[in-house]
Parts: structure tokens; C-alpha cells; sequence
């Protein structure tokens, strides 16, 4: 039998499903793409891999390890964000679509109150709190100058589809009023008479004690074991009702098709590769687990692709001495945004994806409709606005000849030169001319030439671009000056020069195959398991016993998990962290916490990192206050198990002697410049490429305008700075 020695990513987006085959032996990596299949993204997954694995000249009996990056729970979600005016963030247009994947209808309930719903959810919880989904939360967006003023978040359940169950916890977890389980089994019945699919259960104060969520849980597999059933205290066991529903309610309605999802392509790798190979999925706190357990809680893969393109850029940052950066990942339907701090992306508990809040642990990513297949169109008040809709893979721009029939960023690219006319070297052909004519058709719109109009589409692309990057940079506190920029996925680095310029940002750095960045990102990362549970404490009457308890019960439940993931005792690390605050706060800051014996010293270092990372969010601490007491609200605990991460191999030396492929027009700063086109295949170690210029090659194009300069650095990546004269 073929020894196993090959690594297999696969990353699925909105546009192109991206490959990379590692010869653990040998180092060598293989990349390739393909274009990714909306109605069922399993064909592309095993399409990716038959192709990478030929271009690898190997075959499935040499796969040891298959990563993957999926979109499946994204997309389910995507699905369910229409608002109360039937139009979503996401470009969901109509006011009851089906879920292609889940076969669900997305649309307003009866007694919804005109509020959206997804009419195959159910949301069951403690009797009188019915209606806990109306009440949740109040929020200005968009600041005060709103014209409306007090904005509730829309449902993920119609009202209709809310039932309760008689119990009571307190908030220390005892019982109050027992389970009626008589009236649970009820409830599952008329959940399974009435066609309800997927069920959250939410009951109050179960985080302090699961006992009757589980028992719940358990009297559903009796009645309807046909049914999706998630449990706050699974999904997330810490306090805050409304979040705490949300977040398990979004477990449950992802949790159907994604867990047919990774039951069918594990069923398919068991064909191709054999039984036993080990399957991972990304999830969206920068580590990966095995299949199983995505299925089990899928929520956490709802930036599943995302996180391992920011995971993979920091791998490739820090190789080339950059530790501090933001990311830019342009794929074909958006662009996702992320900060690296001394190597490592920053995690949050506090983001939404879509509507809905997800609080559970995941790189802190912002997300803009803004990608190749963004759709340029005109506004009814006659101004040129690009996206968020996305022509998306099906039927793609107009450029691709498969129905498009609305321009996009790609055909604005493509008619001023900034791309070739082919994409993956020619796997794919452009159509110069369809794009010509849907920009000008755009342009005479506006009033305006077919390459001024071209040209603002991407000024306007990298905008919204900018202003992404400053959403997570300007308004944390971060200086964006102080990074460097690193551009990936296929469009990802058409901009990096001008972003240069409208951020005051050094250098940007484009890292080899940059358009399979989020696929070798998922090579690089280890198993990771996170666990949180609601604390609340004064530090000053900390009971340090009790503490330590908790810790130990999570670690105990980690390493179960990691030793069913293959992981000996001696592989497995713990890292603890906390959410604190200082009395009267809202919300919490989040402080890594030391290892080590639960004793005075440990807490007293505890203290003194929660007033250092408060000052460094918000500018000013209370360190100097003993008045101002500091409360715990919750314990968290991440659970790794370490995978070795592929080496990154240097390039070799250049001649010094830039060759080019060929020479052709592009439309650089309101004129066309016969522009040196330069095959990034070509280029060594300390070549230099200056502007007016075009870098390409396989997955992404590097437009180089007049005035910058791209330097090759000892690994290959390519720095991007301005130069003078």
C-alpha cells in the first residue's frame, strides 16, 4: 500500500473552492482552484481534491489528513437574514426563499409581527418567557442621528413557533420548580405534528445548572428523534439570556445541513481514501476539530474559511518579519478583514454574523459585500454604488460568459487592464468585450467614459475596502499606521497599492499563491477546543477553591475531547482566560490568564493583567482605585492539541533581471500605459519590480501603478511601498 504522507486543505468561498496538497515528506506544496458549486459544495470539494491530488501527481491511498474550510453554516444563515422589509445585509432580495441546503422556506411567521422567521425552527423555553426573543436587546445603529430611534433585533423564530415547558431555576442553579416532564414530551410532539425540523432550547439559569436542559434533550430523542435538538448549556453555557437563546437557536438551524454536509463528504473520503483518515473542519476560533464534533455544535464554523485565511496570513506575516498587521482576504462574493497583534488575529465573543449574535469564540472578523463578483450599479439617486449583491460563482460576471448579465468588479478590472484576459492561467477565459459593454452601458448611466467609470468602481471598491480595515483597527484603538497590510485571495491585492495610500499604511505584503492562502491556513493550525462558564465573583472575595474547580472541570472535559482526537496527555496544553470588569460595567474586557496553582499570587497577577488590558482598550484603568472593585463574570477555557505546521521553504536568489512575459495597456491614475507584464513564477529573492507594471500568476494579479515598488523578500513574498524619484 502507498505510504500516506500527503495533508490535504481545501477551502469552499462564494466563488472559487481553493486546494493545497503538503508532501509531508518533502515539504513541496501543491496549490490549485476551482470553481466552487452553490447548490451542493461537496461536488467542488471533491472536485478541488481530484485536481489538486493529479497536479500533486498522487492519488486518495496517499491522503493521511484532509482540513477544510467550509461555508456551509454561513451560507444557512445568509439564507435565514431578511429583514422586515424582505432585504438582508447579505443580498437576500425576496421575502420567502428556499434554502437550497436545509430545503427550509425563510419568511415571516403569523404572528411574527411582521418580523422574519425561518418557519422550520423552534425555540423552546422555561413557561413565561415566551416572549424573551421580542424583549432581547435596544440598540441605536448607525448612532443617534437614526431616524429611527429605539431599534429591537429582528427573530430567528416567528412568534408562533415559541413554546415553553413549566420549571424554574435560580441563578445559582437550584431548583425552584421542577422539570414537568409530561408537558416536555408534549411540547416534542407538537413540535414534530407541526414540521419543525431543528429546536433550540433555552431554559432560564441552565448555565448554572444543564440537568434539566439535558433531561429535555434526552425526552426529545425518545418522542422525536427525528428532530435537531440544541442546548444553551452545549452551546453556551454563560449568562445573558437573550444572546444565550440566539446563539443556541442559530446552532440548531445550521445544525441539520451541515451535519448532512460533513456525514456525506466523510462518507465520501471514506470511498476514495480509505477508513481512518482523519477529517478536520476549521472552526471559527483559529483551531479545527474532527467532523464529529462540528456536527455535534456547527456553530462554531460560521467563519470557518475567514478564520483560516487570517490564521495563514499570520504564519506568513511573521516568517517575513511582519507581527503586527491587517488582513485583507478579497475572495469573489466579499472581503473579510482581520488584525494581527505580535503574530496572532484577535478574538472576540461579541460578533454577529448576519442579524444574529453568535457569542461564541471566534477570530475578530469584519466582513463587506465587496469582492470580485461585486455588482456595480446606480442608485436612484444617480450615483455609482458597488455592492454588497454578487453575481457570485453562477452565473458570475459578465465577464466569465455564463448569463451574467450586470457588471462587476472583475469586468472593471478587466476592461482597464489590471487583469489578464484569463484567470487560473488560462483555465478560465474572459470575455474583453462583454465586460466593455456592460461597463459602458453603466457609464452612459452616469455620463461618464467606460474607463472612468471602470476606474470608480474600484476607487469605490477600495473604500469600502478601507473602511473595513478601519472598523477594526480606528475603532479599537489601533493606529492603522502602525501595521502593515497583507492581501490575499484572488482579489484580495488588485488594490494594495491604492490602499497604501488612503490608510498611510508603509508596506503591504503579498504572500506566495496568495489566492490559496485560506486553504494553507487550515495546514497551519492545531485541534482547538473552548469552553466558557458563567463566574460571577468579586476578585476581593474571590474563592479561589471554587475557582480552581471550575478550571479543573473543564480541563477534564477538554482533554476527553483531545484524547478522542487522537491527543496523549503529555500533547495536550490549556490555556485559561476570563471575562472581568470593574463594578457597574455592562460588559467585559477579556484577560489571558496565567498557568499554574489557583493560589493569592496567581490572582494578584490576575488583577494587575486585567488594569493593563483595560488601559490598553479604552486608555485609562482604576489601578490606582481600590474603591473601584473588579468583578469575574466568566471563566474560559481553550483546550489544543498541537499539529505541526508546514515549513515555509525560501525562494531563491534573483538575477537582479526582471524578465517579462509580454506588454500591454492598462489604465493607470486617468491614462493607459504600456504596462511590462512580470510571471511572479519568474522572480527571486531581492528582485525588484517598479510601476507602471502587472505581477501575475496562478490564483491573483498584483497591479503595480506608477510610484510604487514591490520588493520580493527572502521567502517570496512581495513587499508593495511607495518610492520617490
Amino acid at each position: 500500500m502507498t505510504a500516506r504522507r500527503l495533508r490535504l486543505g481545501i477551502d469552499t468561498g462564494g466563488t472559487f473552492t481553493d486546494v493545497v496538497v503538503l508532501d509531508e515528506a518533502t515539504g513541496a506544496l501543491t496549490t490549485t482552484k476551482t470553481p466552487s458549486t452553490p447548490a451542493d459544495h461537496s461536488a467542488a470539494f471533491l472536485a478541488g481534491a481530484e485536481k489538486g491530488l493529479a497536479a500533486a501527481g498522487a492519488a486518495w491511498l496517499g491522503v493521511a489528513s484532509v482540513f477544510h474550510g467550509t461555508t456551509v453554516a454561513t451560507n444557512a444563515l445568509i439564507q435565514a437574514d431578511v429583514s422586515a422589509e424582505g432585504r438582508g445585509d447579505h443580498g437576500v432580495t425576496s421575502r420567502s426563499q428556499t434554502d437550497a441546503t436545509t430545503g427550509w422556506r425563510v419568511g415571516v411567521g403569523p404572528e411574527g409581527g411582521g418580523r422574519a422567521g425561518v418557519t422550520g425552527l423552534g425555540f423552546l423555553t422555561t413557561a413565561g418567557f415566551r416572549h424573551l426573543l421580542e424583549i432581547g436587546r435596544q440598540s441605536v445603529p448607525d448612532g443617534y442621528g437614526n431616524s429611527y430611534f429605539w431599534v429591537k433585533p429582528d427573530r430567528i423564530v416567528p412568534l408562533h413557533l415559541v413554546r415553553e415547558v413549566p420549571e424554574r431555576l435560580d441563578a445559582n442553579g437550584v431548583v425552584l420548580r421542577p422539570l414537568d416532564e409530561e408537558a416536555a414530551v408534549a411540547q416534542a410532539r407538537w413540535f414534530r405534528d407541526h414540521g419543525v425540523a431543528a429546536v433550540g432550547v433555552c431554559l432560564l439559569h441552565a448555565y448554572a445548572n444543564p440537568a434539566h436542559e439535558l433531561r429535555v434533550r434526552d425526552l426529545f430523542a425518545d418522542e422525536y428523534p427525528e428532530c435537531a435538538v440544541s442546548i444553551s448549556s452545549d452551546v453556551l453555557r454563560e449568562y445573558r439570556e437573550y444572546e444565550r437563546s440566539v446563539t443556541t437557536l442559530v446552532d440548531a438551524f445550521v445544525k441539520p445541513s451541515v451535519a448532512r454536509y460533513v456525514e456525506r463528504l466523510a462518507a465520501h473520503l471514506a470511498e476514495r481514501a480509505g477508513e481512518g483518515v482523519p477529517f478536520f473542519v476549521m472552526k471559527s476560533n483559529g483551531g479545527v476539530t474532527s467532523a464529529d464534533q462540528v456536527a455535534r455544535k456547527p456553530i462554531t464554523t460560521v467563519l470557518s474559511g475567514p478564520a483560516a485565511g487570517a490564521l495563514g496570513a499570520a504564519a506568513v506575516t511573521h516568517a517575513a518579519g511582519f507581527d503586527d498587521v491587517v488582513t485583507l482576504d478579497g475572495g469573489g462574493t466579499s472581503t473579510d478583514v482581520a488584525v494581527i497583534r505580535s503574530g496572532a488575529p484577535s478574538l472576540t465573543t461579541e460578533a454577529t454574523v448576519g442579524r444574529f449574535p453568535a457569542k461564541v469564540p471566534m477570530i475578530d472578523i469584519v466582513t463587506v459585500g465587496a469582492g470580485g463578483g461585486s455588482i456595480a450599479w446606480v442608485s436612484p439617486e444617480g450615483t455609482l454604488k458597488v455592492g454588497p449583491r454578487s453575481a457570485g460563482a453562477d452565473p458570475g460576471p459578465m465577464c466569465y460568459g455564463r448569463g451574467g448579465t450586470e457588471p462587476t468588479l472583475t469586468d472593471a478590472a478587466l476592461v482597464l487592464g489590471r487583469i489578464p484576459g484569463h484567470l487560473l492561467a488560462g483555465e478560465i477565459p474572459l470575455d474583453h468585450d462583454a465586460a466593455r459593454s456592460g461597463i459602458a452601458a453603466l457609464a452612459g448611466e452616469l455620463g461618464l467614459s467606460p474607463e472612468a467609470c471602470a476606474e470608480g468602481i474600484l476607487e469605490i471598491w477600495a473604500w469600502n475596502q478601507a473602511n473595513a480595515i478601519r472598523q477594526v483597527t480606528v475603532r479599537r484603538g489601533i493606529d492603522v499606521r502602525d501595521l502593515a497590510l497583507c492581501t490575499f485571495g484572488g482579489s484580495g491585492p488588485l488594490q494594495a497599492a491604492r490602499l497604501l495610500d488612503v490608510l498611510g499604511i508603509a508596506a503591504a505584503v503579498v504572500p506566495p499563491d496568495p489566492g490559496n492562502l485560506c486553504a494553507f491556513g487550515l495546514l497551519t493550525v492545531d485541534v482547538r477546543i473552548d469552553d466558557v462558564r458563567t463566574f460571577v465573583a468579586r476578585h476581593a472575595e474571590l474563592d479561589l477553591l471554587a475557582l480552581a474547580d471550575v478550571y479543573g472541570e473543564l480541563e477534564g472535559e477538554a482533554a476527553s475531547t483531545l484524547a478522542s482526537e487522537g491527543f496523549d496527555v503529555a500533547d495536550q496544553r490549556f490555556l485559561r482566560s476570563a471575562d472581568l470588569r470593574y463594578d457597574g460595567q455592562a460588559f467585559e474586557v477579556r484577560v489571558e490568564l496565567p498557568g499554574g496553582p489557583i493560589d493569592d499570587d496567581w490572582a494578584t497577577d490576575v488583577l494587575r493583567r486585567f488594569h493593563d488590558e483595560h488601559e490598553r482598550l479604552y486608555g485609562y484603568c482604576y489601578r490606582d482605585r481600590p474603591h473601584h472593585g473588579v468583578e469575574w463574570v466568566n471563566v474560559r477555557l481553550a483546550g489544543v492539541g498541537p499539529l505541526e505546521a508546514p515549513a515555509i521553504a525560501p525562494v531563491a536568489t534573483g538575477t537582479g533581471k526582471v524578465a517579462t512575459s509580454g506588454v500591454r495597456p492598462v489604465f493607470f491614475d486617468g491614462s493607459w500605459h504600456d504596462t511590462p507584464v512580470v510571471w511572479r513564477g519568474d522572480l527571486g529573492s531581492g528582485d525588484e519590480v517598479r510601476g507602471p507594471a502587472i505581477v501575475e500568476e496562478y490564483g491573483s494579479t498584483l497591479p503595480v501603478p506608477p510610484g510604487a515598488r514591490v520588493v520580493v523578500d527572502r521567502l517570496g513574498a512581495l513587499v508593495v511601498r511607495r518610492w520617490t524619484r
